[in-house]
């Protein structure tokens, strides 16, 4: 992999997400060599993909070069790959490029959407994990309307504009928020001769309530709000099938639609090489120690939405979102440094810092421990913490400048198909 020789200790790291990038940064002290590989060269900030779907943010608004993060790293290489396979007993990772050796591992792999064996399911819906993934939903919309504005027929026209999500946690709210601010305030002044009155936004979850992980204050404001923009909610609601024109319930009630975005669920993304006992199978995560040791293992660790780490306060392992996988790859660097000092190394302890969640302009709810917010105050702290968040001054100003913009013009600026997107037959 055109790597140089070096009596350094090489510390790979797979996946370039929140867990991986955090880990990198932490190292910049320490005297080794870091190779950090990803399918991507970019650093992808999910929690606003859903904007870049909805035409809220162009997609280099929230997406940052992984070579110019760590730009500051010694002795630091990047490699753009895809990991095939790892060999534990002699320490080396396969990839579609060329393979490497390996002082220490860390997975960070982040996880991919969770099909649950659904083959129609994942052959027609569209799902949104990726930048790629979210321009595909934004050019599937857009798309659609173009078709609904110039057919003739009511009914095809009903199925372009009927928008299903599957999955109300975070991402699933926030998206159905979206589609109903672009039916509220964009659309009607885009599409001046098509009524805009039959879109409809349909919010689909299994459980008893929205929003499952958050309050039951947050479960209830984030309905009511939901439901004065017009979504409707289906709680208890098994989505079973799509065909690519047909939603079918678990009842076995049907919806005739275009446009099915499945949010309903991820699961690891796991690396072939490890024995099944490492990997949780109904999570496909790895199990790992207080110090996110992978069992047996003493020099491979897993962070982040990939480790599953049990512990009193967290029994079934964190939530998978960015916080843990931050705070663990800050404090594996700690734990590495330790090592390489011949030093015990220190338990991992998570902070919650809270959950926040948008429903569109003005609209949002946040749990910060037993401190409970919805509306405006909310909003605001949602739009402050995710500002601050990003990576990168440019980024920052780019989506305060758009969110601003958005903000005053009830618009959004990005409704580009630049890549039109082609359904699967």
């Amino acid at each position: 992999m055109n790597l140089p020789n070096t009596s350094q200790k090489r510390i790979v790291i797979i996946g370039g997400g929140f867990g991986g990038i955090s880990l990198a940064k932490k190292l910049k002290n320490l005297d080794v060599q870091v190779v950090l590989i990803d399918r991507h060269n970019y650093h992808t900030f999910q929690p606003l993909l859903y904007q870049v779907s909805t035409s809220g943010l162009e997609p280099d608004s929230i997406a940052y070069p992984i070579r110019k993060v760590l730009k500051r790293l010694k002795n630091f290489h990047f490699r753009l790959a895809s990991v095939e396979k790892i060999n534990p007993d002699t320490k080396e990772i396969k990839t579609n490029i060329g393979e490497l050796t390996y002082d220490y591992l860390v997975l960070a792999t982040g996880t991919k959407t969770n099909f649950f064996g659904n083959a129609n399911i994942e052959k027609h819906a569209m799902p949104m994990k990726t930048v790629p993934q979210a321009l595909n939903i934004r050019s599937l919309m857009l798309q659609n309307f173009e078709k609904a504005d110039d057919s003739e027929s009511d009914e095809e026209r009903k199925a372009l504009l009927t928008f299903c999500i599957v999955g109300a946690g975070p991402t699933g709210v926030e998206l159905a928020g979206a589609f109903a601010e672009l039916k509220r305030n964009v659309f009607p002044k885009d599409y001046r001769h098509l009524n805009v009155d039959e879109m409809e936004i349909h919010l689909f979850e299994g459980g008893p309530r929205i929003l499952g992980p958050m309050s039951e204050h947050a479960s209830e404001k984030s309905n009511q709000f939901l439901k004065r923009l017009g979504v409707k909610v289906h709680l208890n609601t098994i989505v079973a099938d799509y065909d690519g024109d047909l939603l079918t319930k678990a009842n076995g009630e049907t919806l005739k639609t275009k446009n099915l975005i499945w949010a309903a669920g991820v699961t690891g993304a796991s690396i072939a090489g490890f024995e099944n006992t490492k990997l949780v199978e109904r999570l496909n995560r790895y199990k790992v120690n207080l110090f996110n040791q992978l069992e047996g293992c003493s020099d491979v660790f897993a962070i982040g939405d990939i480790a599953y780490m049990e512990t009193e306060n967290f029994p079934n392992g964190h939530p998978q979102v960015a916080q843990p996988a931050i705070q663990q790859g800050e404090h594996l660097a700690k734990n590495l440094n330790l090592i390489f000092q011949e030093k015990p190394m220190k338990p991992f302890t998570y902070f919650d810092k809270g959950t926040l969640a948008t429903i569109g302009r003005n609209r949002a709810v946040a749990d910060l421990g037993k401190l409970k917010f919805s509306g405006f105050f909310a909003w605001f702290i949602w739009m402050f913490v995710h500002l601050m968040a990003l990576v990168g001054f440019r980024n920052k100003m780019i989506v305060f400048f758009n969110w601003a913009y958005n903000y005053i013009n009830y618009d959004k600026a990005a409704r580009l198909i630049v890549r039109p997107f082609k359904q699967k037959t």
